[in-house]
Parts: structure tokens; C-alpha cells; sequence
């Protein structure tokens, strides 16, 4: 009988996609949703903040009491591997992560790094998304940015693209399988190509062009990746109508800080650009990091009301380790990060319901769950949209005229005859 494989993923959409790669790997072994019932754990970990580092290390402390062998993975090898060793049976980063079936085999305990971390790329296509409708597709790796609150350029070494034909093949196979919707992501997306002399949009182009893809979404870009070519595509009927654009603040001085390029003026003319075009908007943002004095604040957020945005990302700066703003001081006090975090969410959920409000189009709705008598799915603007029903809709893609404006949602009721 075959030894049971639980996968913990922490982190973001490529560490979810790493893991379909170690399952599509996994040969010799059954993989198991059921953490109780697994011999074996494999923690694809995330780094990002100390946060995410404690979170980590917290799951880790409690497996190591039940017996279960634990292997260690993902972008916390580099910064926590040594330390959490003693209470693993193997750890090994993102380069060997296609050898699990014979790293699970290993007789000793083993810790697995590589010098080339920095330029390996993937050549395994993920058969399926076990369920799923939607799908993550890593394009790419690394990040050549520097931000100064960021470890992951760290972690996931520089920039380079996976090959155009192996992505293709890849969302090809998927879409065989049943997937309709893709969504592109990878370290820094955005700069998919530059190595490769191609493009993000020459990308999507040749996505938009396999059989059974309805609609594909794309990953957080930078403001400076989004350029007249990609602006061209805005109009086409396969891209989802939202796009996240990492703007992290709004104001220059702390943007200078966070030693960013993007500043807030041309952020506001590119938002306003694409916001004409009918599009949602969404972002991340960074509050309470070093530097951010009450005057810097309070304009900032005057500079965020400007902004044409419909969903936000927001959190409270947390310290790494190892990078420049963790040396800044002086330190934000929690309470008033808090205070700021409560102040951005309530300002972006009241333009979210306004942009919902006053939405004139049908809106396109691809079904993802179904569970007593309520299906739940996303529209072309990323909104949910909360579907009451006494049976499954009969069909995955639902066009929607009717519905409620709610606080966090839009809600419809669906009379089918079967």
C-alpha cells in the first residue's frame, strides 16, 4: 500500500502552483487532502514577512509532536532551513522539487540546495487541478526589483521566463481536462519575456487562441510593465475585466522609501486610463512602515480617494529580516497601523459597491462551488457573486442581468428547469 502525502501550502499563487508540480510527481505515493490520515507532510513554505516565517514555523512545531515524517520546501529553505532542521526529515529548495518521489525514499535525513536556484525553470506540466475550473499557470520566476521591505528576490533569485511553448502546452492540457478560466501568474509577472524577447500581451494573444480557454485573468503587474502594447488588449473579450497593478502606496516619499519606482502621479493617470476603459482595479498596500508620519499618511490617503480603484490588497508592513526597511526607524505603533488598515478598507469596499452599482453590463459568472442550495462564482470584474439555487446550475458559465448590490458580494436567484 502506498504511503499517504499531505501538502501544507502556505504563501501565493506560485507556491500553489509548485505544489501541483511535486503532486504531478508524486508516483510511488497517495496524495491525501485529509491531514490526520498522512504518514507523510510536505511543507511548501512561504518567507515573505517574519509573519508568514512564524506561521510557518507554529504548523511545523505541531507536526513534529504526531509522529509523521516532514519534508521542507518553498521559499523559507534559504531563510529558516538550518533552524527548523532538527525537527525534519529532509529539506530541499525549489530546484529539486520535481525529485520528490525519490527525495520521499531518501533513507537519511537531507538537506538538498543547488548554486543554479537562480535559473532553473520547471519542465513539468500539471495534468489537472483536481476540481477546479480555474487554473494557476506560473509563467515565469525571480524578481529584479529591489524593494526594500521585499526578501523574495532573495529567495527566488532573478527574473527569467518559462518557455512560451511549454506554457501553451501546458494550459493546452488543462483546458482538455475541463479548465476555462487560466490565471497567469509568477514571482514578478510582469516581466515575463524580457529575456525571452517576447511579451506578457504576446502571451495572452496566443493563450486566447486554445480551444476551450473562455477567459483569462493576469497576476499582480507593476505599473511600469504595463505599457501601449499591453494597453491594446484591454479591449479584447478573453481578458478578465480587472487587473491588479502593485502600486504599494500612495505618496512619493514613502514610495522613495520603499525604494520603489512607481510614483503616485503617474500611477493616477495610467488607473484613470485603464478605469475609462470600463475595467475593476485592484492593488496591494503597505501601511506602517518606517517613515510614514502622520502628514505623509494623511496625504496619502487624500491620494488614494483619487485613485480609481475597486479592490485592495492592504497590510500592516511587517519586518523581514535581512532587508533594508527592517533596520528603519522609527517603528509605527500597531494601533495606529491598525487604525490606517481600517481606514483603507472601508474607503475601497465603498468604491467597490459604487463600481457594482453602477454596473450597466450582464455579468459574466464562471461557477467554482456549490453547497446548500448556494453556488458561488466571479464575474469578469473579480466581484462574487453569491447565486441562490436549489440544485447546481446546469451550466459552469451563467449570464447575469438581475442581481442585488450587497455589502462584501452581489447575490441573484436562479430558477432552472431540468
Amino acid at each position: 500500500m502506498k504511503s499517504k502525502v499531505y501538502f501544507k501550502t502556505f504563501g501565493c499563487r506560485t507556491n500553489l502552483f509548485d505544489t501541483q508540480v511535486m503532486i504531478e510527481n508524486l508516483k510511488d505515493f497517495e496524495v491525501t487532502q485529509n491531514e490526520s490520515e498522512a504518514e507523510i507532510i510536505i511543507i511548501n513554505s512561504c518567507s515573505v514577512t517574519n509573519g508568514a516565517d512564524s506561521g510557518v514555523k507554529n504548523y511545523l512545531n505541531k507536526m513534529s509532536k504526531t509522529g509523521k515524517k516532514l519534508y521542507f520546501t518553498g521559499c523559507g529553505v534559504k531563510t529558516k532551513g538550518k533552524e527548523f532542521a532538527p525537527l525534519l526529515n529532509g529539506i530541499f529548495d525549489h530546484t529539486h522539487k520535481e525529485n520528490i518521489n525519490s527525495l520521499l525514499q531518501e533513507s537519511k535525513p537531507f538537506f538538498f540546495t543547488s548554486e543554479n536556484e537562480d535559473t532553473h525553470i520547471d519542465k513539468t506540466l500539471v495534468s489537472e487541478f483536481v476540481g477546479k475550473s480555474r487554473a494557476f499557470i506560473k509563467i515565469q520566476e525571480g524578481c529584479d526589483f529591489a524593494c526594500s521591505y521585499c526578501i523574495i528576490p532573495f529567495t527566488r533569485g532573478k527574473a527569467r521566463s518559462l518557455p512560451q511553448d511549454s506554457i501553451l502546452k501546458q494550459i493546452s492540457l488543462l483546458a482538455q481536462k475541463g479548465v476555462q478560466e487560466v490565471v497567469l501568474t509568477g514571482t514578478n509577472m510582469g516581466s515575463y519575456g524580457k529575456d525571452t524577447q517576447t511579451s506578457v500581451p504576446k502571451l495572452i494573444k496566443a493563450i486566447s487562441k486554445i480551444q476551450g480557454i473562455k477567459r483569462i485573468r493576469i497576476g499582480s503587474l507593476e505599473p511600469s510593465q504595463i505599457d501601449d502594447e499591453f494597453l491594446e488588449l484591454l479591449g479584447e473579450e478573453f481578458l478578465e475585466k480587472h487587473l491588479h497593478i502593485a502600486l504599494q502606496y500612495s505618496h512619493n516619499s514613502m514610495l522613495e522609501i520603499m525604494n520603489r519606482i512607481n510614483r503616485f502621479e503617474s500611477d493616477l493617470a495610467l488607473l484613470e486610463k485603464i478605469a475609462l476603459k470600463g475595467f475593476a482595479i485592484g492593488s496591494d498596500y503597505i501601511v506602517g512602515h518606517p517613515g510614514e508620519s502622520e502628514e505623509i499618511w494623511r496625504e496619502a490617503h487624500e491620494n488614494l480617494k483619487l485613485l480609481p480603484l475597486t479592490h485592495i490588497h492592504p497590510f500592516i508592513y511587517s519586518p523581514r529580516d535581512g532587508t533594508p526597511s527592517s533596520t528603519l526607524k522609527p517603528r509605527i505603533n500597531g494601533a495606529i497601523a491598525k487604525k490606517r488598515l481600517h481606514q483603507i478598507k472601508a474607503l475601497v469596499i465603498q468604491k467597490n459597491i459604487d463600481f457594482r452599482k453602477n454596473q450597466t453590463q450582464p455579468l459574466e459568472v464562471l461557477i467554482e462551488s456549490f453547497e446548500n442550495g448556494v453556488a458561488m462564482g466571479l464575474d469578469q470584474f473579480y466581484n462574487k457573486m453569491k447565486i441562490l439555487t436549489p440544485t447546481h446550475p446546469l451550466k459552469q458559465w451563467l449570464k447575469i442581468t438581475k442581481y442585488e448590490t450587497l455589502q462584501e458580494c452581489n447575490q441573484t436567484l436562479l430558477k432552472e428547469t431540468r
